[in-house]
């Protein structure tokens, strides 16, 4: 089979309630940039409510569309990772099922990609019904990893991007356990830009990404760009040792001049203080050891359960079997 012009990306997770009129908007986004040479795979991460049986009945009524079915949830970026393995377009779109990302943005992403561009990412301009705390930690949050990172990560986006083929081939043939695609794509370099837009309210449902969830993708965007945090452990312990030689001569010039005091206050604070700084360097060491142990497991990046098409005998495919998805894992 041709591949198509056109491959979508869409991880699902408890999206029941707006599956239906997201896969409207992208079927009409996607008939009007490229009629019939496309395809939409929906992904679903281990939804709890009714998304995979919605995403099966998509898939039979639709002949561009492919449901992808993981054995659990996996989490946003693996998701994402599982259908770029699929995607055979010669550019592919990443875009949530919850329309905060227009689909009718598409038509904009592929006049900029046909400038010349290999990625062409949105850039959030406004975010509309987001609370001021969210927007507020969102923001300090870009600014320190693009202040610390080792690569230029584009401020303010997300993971909604147009990417071409030669991009998404570098992608799927990166290893990382812990992705984090932004700064994955942003690392593979080529001709890259943006395009603004404002974000818009969920259309249904309640957002999957709990605050645990955002401060860990937080965590791997900042372990796997930067060695910065570690540097700073080495500063804190610099600092530390510095400190405690100041302390040390303070406490000898009083012992020998006779004004040495005696008092609990001044022990427990230099305690506390090297406490503190010995719990913060094994903190951020703690990280990194983690990420390592992740790597050098070398498990697959997810498990495939079912995969569906119009396709498909009476709409269903075989299970994908565990060899398969660990193939399709690296």
């Amino acid at each position: 089979m041709d591949a198509p012009r056109l491959s979508v990306v869409a991880p699902c997770y408890n999206e029941e309630a707006g599956l239906g009129e997201f896969v409207r908007r992208m079927i009409a986004a996607c008939e009007a940039i490229a009629p019939g040479d496309y395809e939409i795979l929906l992904v679903n991460d281990g939804s709890r409510d009714a998304t995979w049986p919605c995403i099966r009945a998509q898939a039979a009524t639709h002949g561009n569309i492919v449901g992808l079915n993981l054995a659990r949830n996996h989490g946003h970026q693996l998701a994402v990772t599982a259908g770029m393995a699929r995607a055979r377009g010669a550019r592919v779109l990443i875009i949530d099922t919850d329309l905060q990302d227009p689909p009718e943005l598409l038509e904009a992403l592929m006049r900029r990609m046909d400038e010349g561009f290999d990625v062409v990412y949105g850039r959030r301009r406004s975010r509309s019904a987001e609370n001021p705390l969210k927007l507020a930690t969102a923001w300090l949050y870009y600014r320190l990893l693009s202040g610390l990172a080792e690569v230029e990560i584009p401020r303010d986006t997300g993971d909604f991007r147009l990417i071409s083929r030669r991009i998404l081939d570098r992608l799927n043939a990166m290893p990382e356990q812990d992705r984090f695609l932004r700064g994955m794509v942003a690392w593979l370099g080529g001709a890259q830009t943006e395009l603004l837009y404002d974000r818009e309210p969920r259309f249904a449902g309640r957002t999957g990404y709990s605050f645990g969830k955002m401060l860990g993708l937080a965590a791997a965007g900042l372990t796997s760009f930067s060695t910065v945090p570690l540097r700073l452990a080495g500063l804190m312990a610099a600092a530390g040792a510095l400190a405690a030689c100041g302390l040390a001569v303070y406490v000898m010039v009083g012992f020998l001049t006779g004004r040495a005091a005696p008092g609990w206050t001044s022990l427990a604070l230099i305690m506390i203080f090297f406490s503190t700084m010995q719990l913060a360097c094994l903190g951020i060491l703690g990280a990194y050891v983690g990420r390592i142990f992740q790597q050098v497991k070398g498990r697959p990046l997810y498990m495939i359960d079912e995969i569906v098409s119009s396709a498909s005998v009476a709409g269903v495919a075989p299970a994908t079997t565990d060899t398969q998805a660990a193939a399709l894992g690296r």
